[in-house]
């Protein structure tokens, strides 16, 4: 479970990483952002309604991650 967990975190911190550089269409790399937006995306926009950018900084995946490792903590107490 816990690797399942931090293979996720990996996805997203690649996706947040991407984020900052322009891609360019039709490149290895705007392929592989769009695969990871596509798997990072539905995540992270639930905690952007919640949370929504802050001067143009967006806290939404350091908040996403901190619930990912908090539910699944969770999860391991209840099954271990």
């Amino acid at each position: 479970m816990s690797t399942i967990v931090n293979f996720y975190e990996m996805l997203i911190l690649a996706y947040i990483l991407m984020s900052w550089f322009p891609l360019r269409e039709g490149g290895l790399a705007y392929d592989i952002g769009m695969v990871l937006q596509q798997l990072c995306e539905p995540f992270l926009s639930l905690f952007r309604r919640i949370i929504p950018p802050i001067g143009g900084l967006d806290f939404s995946p350091v908040i996403a991650v901190i619930a990912l490792n908090l539910v699944s903590r969770f999860l391991i107490g209840i099954i271990l």
